[in-house]
């Protein structure tokens, strides 16, 4: 049996004391002050490890939006830099503000705030053409007021085209100005026009029609010095020039006018002045051939305007009728070249509304005014 053992002083067990236990009290028991002592050494304490001053931000680093003071500068690292140029400065005053490098006004541009782009730079403004050079009278519309390239083309000149470039080579002055502007208005009738300083005449309408021959050009003058049309007029007053063009082998009705006007409406193609011509090639051409013509031929890699052939002649080389609407140079001789019927004579028999087939070839005539009223209508 286990034997008791009463409690007290000497017969209490021993507990081990560790590093880590802490002294254990009885239940109840107010646990114990610390010394005294320890209140009282404080100031020692303090002497012994001095208390450290609350550290701030500006005494530990500058502020980076505070801009530091001259005596509190560190001292700056010497720059190494490439070129010979001194270095920036880097800290200022509160009170100075930091220096801009120059910058050259006609190199920079302002830029959009927005994008970040740089504005357009806008383009000088043009200088004025000299009021001479503008114009002469006023616009189209006023009392006897005409185009200048109209009185011109009505006084011989030329054509209408031609003249345009007459006036923009600066040949043509208007009461001693010279103009190179068109669409100037003038008054022939007030106004003092001239042409490489002549006056201008208005002349009178002249309307010829000619059975050119073969062996004529079809122009005033030939570089070449071969003959041409204005050969065969003789004693006609004013200045005329052909419409249109034959070649130099072929023959057939050519009008001849000053009216440059007139001229201008019958050769632009816009009009499409039906022209008819009498072709003997060699060969016949097979009848799809001729359908091929009529839908429109492919000449060269453009397609020609649609054209009406008939047989006007049977044969082992037949007269064909072509009728055309458009004047390429020498179509009709490239068309029939390029399959393998070659043109052997070529004759214009009707040019719009005028024919005469009574009419020998080198001999002319004037117009009647029923023709003059015809061509004028187209």
């Amino acid at each position: 049996m286990r034997k008791f053992t009463p409690k007290g002083a000497g017969t209490a067990p021993t507990a081990k004391k560790t590093a880590s236990s802490r002294p254990t009290g009885r239940p109840g028991d107010r646990p114990a002050r610390r010394p005294a002592a320890r209140t009282a050494d404080r100031p020692a304490m303090a002497e012994e490890r001095p208390t450290r001053r609350p550290a701030t931000r500006s005494a530990e680093r500058p502020d980076r939006h505070t801009p530091a003071r001259s005596d509190s500068r560190p001292e700056s690292r010497p720059e190494t830099r490439v070129d010979d140029r001194p270095a920036r400065r880097t800290t200022s005053r509160p009170d100075e503000r930091p220096t801009r490098r120059p910058v050259d006004r006609a190199q920079s541009r302002p830029s959009n705030r927005a994008t970040g782009r740089p504005a357009p730079v806008a383009a000088p403004k043009a200088k004025p053409a000299p009021v001479a050079a503008r114009k002469v009278g006023p616009r189209p519309g006023g009392p006897g007021q005409e185009r200048l390239q109209k009185i011109l083309a009505a006084a011989g000149i030329a054509s209408r085209r031609a003249c345009e470039e007459i006036i923009l080579d600066g040949r043509v002055q208007v009461n001693g100005v010279t103009v190179t502007e068109l669409g100037t208005c003038a008054n022939p009738k007030r106004d003092e026009i001239t042409v490489d300083l002549i006056p201008i005449e208005k002349e009178a309408p002249v309307y010829i029609l000619m059975n050119k021959p073969k062996g004529y050009v079809t122009t005033v003058k030939d570089d070449q010095g071969r003959p041409t049309v204005m050969a065969l007029i003789r004693d006609v007053p004013g200045r005329l020039y052909p419409v249109g063009r034959l070649d130099f082998n072929s023959e057939g009705l050519l009008l001849m006018t000053n009216d440059g006007a007139l001229a201008q409406v019958l050769m632009g193609p816009e009009h499409e002045i039906p022209k008819v011509y009498l072709v003997k090639v060699h060969r016949n051409p097979r009848p799809e051939l001729l359908k091929e013509f009529q839908e429109g031929f492919l000449l060269s890699g453009r397609r020609l305007k649609p054209c009406h052939i008939e047989v006007a002649e049977k044969g082992d080389n037949p007269w064909l009728k072509v009728t055309l609407t458009e004047g390429k140079n020498q179509q009709i001789r490239r068309m029939f070249a390029a399959v393998g019927h070659p043109v052997s004579k070529l004759r214009r028999v009707q040019f719009g509304p005028l024919a005469d087939p009574m009419l020998k070839p080198g001999a002319w005539r004037f117009l009647s005014p029923q023709e003059i009223a015809a061509i004028k209508s187209l």
